[in-house]
């Protein structure tokens, strides 16, 4: 287990005890995350059900932290996939983090506008005003849009093909469901 991957177990870990102060809590059911990449010749996606996460609301705010593994994406091709976790230096940053502060009455909304802060390659980026879809479901909400994520936010030079280098943007969809606790 590495250092970065310990320091995220630890954090996940840890919200629990930082939840005796909290007013509410939220923990993350199941969720998927997929990234798209885009080449002259070809498409591909790579997707993760291996997402983690909790949010804990305090005083009307709630900070929500979600986490997954680099290596727990699948595009289909164990050679594309491999590639992926070198171009992105997975093996000395394993863990993508999610962060975001949302007021507590936005479980109420049927849209939000979310500003994240990813962890991503040894790099952090700022995405604000994010629109995301929430639905109800029994008391759960699930939580459903896209990321505008590109390899330069996080200073991944573009890998190539046959010379041509994959396009910059790689949209991460999301699909979350979180249950109060």
């Amino acid at each position: 287990m590495t250092l970065l991957t310990r320091i995220v177990t630890c954090l996940l870990l840890a919200l629990p005890q930082l939840a005796l102060a909290a007013d509410s809590q939220w923990v993350l059911q199941q969720g998927t995350l997929t990234y798209h990449v885009s080449h002259t010749l070809h498409e591909s996606e790579g997707v993760s059900h291996e997402v983690r996460g909790k949010g804990i609301c305090h005083e009307g705010q709630c900070d929500f932290l979600i986490a997954v593994q680099v290596k727990s994406f699948d595009s289909g091709d164990s050679n594309r996939d491999l590639h992926m976790i070198q171009v992105t230096r997975g093996a000395e940053f394993p863990m993508v983090t999610v962060r975001t502060r949302l007021p507590e009455s936005a479980a109420a909304s049927a849209t939000i506008q979310a500003d994240l802060e990813i962890q991503f390659a040894g790099q952090t980026a700022q995405y604000k005003q994010v629109p995301f879809q929430l639905v109800k479901q029994g008391k759960g909400i699930r939580i459903t849009g896209s990321i505008p994520a590109t390899l330069s936010d996080f200073k991944i030079d573009p890998p190539s093909l046959l010379s041509i280098k994959v396009k910059n943007e790689i949209p991460v969809r999301i699909d979350l469901t979180w249950s109060p606790q």
